[in-house]
Parts: C-alpha cells; sequence; structure tokens
C-alpha cells in the first residue's frame, strides 16, 4: 500500500524530527488509520536511524565529478518543476470557467468565420466556372492572341476558332521596333 502523497515530505519531517508540533500531532494521528503512510514512516525512520548511527569521516571527500552530476541533476529537477508548476498553473486557469469561456467562444467565432469564408471562396468558385466562361465567349470580340482564349473558342467549335484564327492573322498590328543584342550594341 502506497502513502498519501500529500503526506510523504510530511512523513519525511516527522522522521528527523524537523516537523513543527502541531502538524507533527495531525501526522501521527493520520499515521494511526492510515496503513501505507504508516509503512512509510517506518521505512523512513530505519533509514534516518542508520544515517544517524553512521560515523562522519571528515578524510572522505566526494570527486569533483560527483559534485557536477549532483549539480546537474538538481538543475533538471528544477526546471522540470518549473514545467510542471507552468503546466499546473494553465490546467488551473482553463478549469475557471472565466477564463475558459471566453477562449471558447472566440475559437467558435474563428472556426465559424474560416467556415464561411472558405464556402464564399467554393461558390465563387463555381460562379467562374470554364463552361460558362467558356459559352460566353463571343469568338467575334477581340480576345488577345493567348493560348487559353484559343482553348475557350475550340471548346464551343473548330469553325469559331477558324474565323477568330484568321481575322487574327489579317488584323495590321501596329509596327514596333523589334530588339536584338546587335542593336543593343549600337
Amino acid at each position: 500500500m502506497k502513502p498519501c502523497s500529500k503526506n510523504r515530505k510530511l512523513i519525511s519531517w516527522l522522521a528527523l524530527e524537523a516537523l513543527e508540533t502541531p502538524q507533527a500531532r495531525e501526522l501521527r494521528a493520520h499515521l494511526e488509520s492510515c496503513e501505507g503512510c504508516r509503512r512509510y514512516f517506518q521505512e523512513i525512520s530505519k533509514v534516518t536511524e542508520t544515517l544517524v548511527a553512521k560515523e562522519i569521516r571528515p578524510d572522505v571527500q566526494a570527486s569533483e565529478s560527483f559534485h557536477r552530476s549532483v549539480v546537474a541533476k538538481l538543475r533538471a529537477e528544477k526546471s522540470a518543476s518549473t514545467r510542471t508548476n507552468l503546466v499546473a498553473c494553465l490546467r488551473g486557469a482553463m478549469l475557471n470557467w472565466r477564463v475558459a469561456l471566453p477562449v471558447v467562444l472566440a475559437t467558435a467565432a474563428l472556426l465559424a468565420a474560416l467556415a464561411l469564408r472558405e464556402r464564399r471562396r467554393d461558390v465563387s468558385a463555381h460562379e467562374k466556372s470554364p463552361v460558362q466562361a467558356a459559352s460566353a465567349v463571343d469568338s467575334r470580340s477581340d480576345l488577345p492572341p493567348t493560348l487559353a482564349n484559343y482553348q475557350l473558342i475550340a471548346n464551343q467549335s473548330l469553325e469559331k476558332l477558324d474565323e477568330f484564327l484568321s481575322r487574327q492573322a489579317n488584323r495590321n498590328p501596329a509596327p514596333t521596333r523589334i530588339y536584338t543584342a546587335s542593336n543593343m550594341l549600337d
């Protein structure tokens, strides 16, 4: 049976006799009713007694690598506890309805706006479908000579494409100067 998680630290302090009297009394009363905490207290008390009974030798010194590993582990534990505290704070804030309700409403509004925008985009894409554009194109109009326009007219009929190409061939475009590399050197 495991000890109560909220009492583990207090039980350790009780075993070291470092707990204040009112807390110690409350904890001892709890130990009488909780078997897990009582066993944990007995184990910690044995460890404490063993450590107190050992002779401390002043000539024993820890190596530099030991000190570095202890410091690294302490720093890792500190950063882990910082993350744990941050997560607990955020979790507590999300459980608070005064914070959670506006966040949920804002998220719902954003999703609705995105859905509406996507729907408008789909409707406008259907309005400009190539079939409607091709049927609306008059081959007699003066369209620019692009491959897309040729395809639109050819989709209507090949006779219209022939008329359109003939009309463009007969048209006299204004003469424009053609630039070549040799003209640029002059």
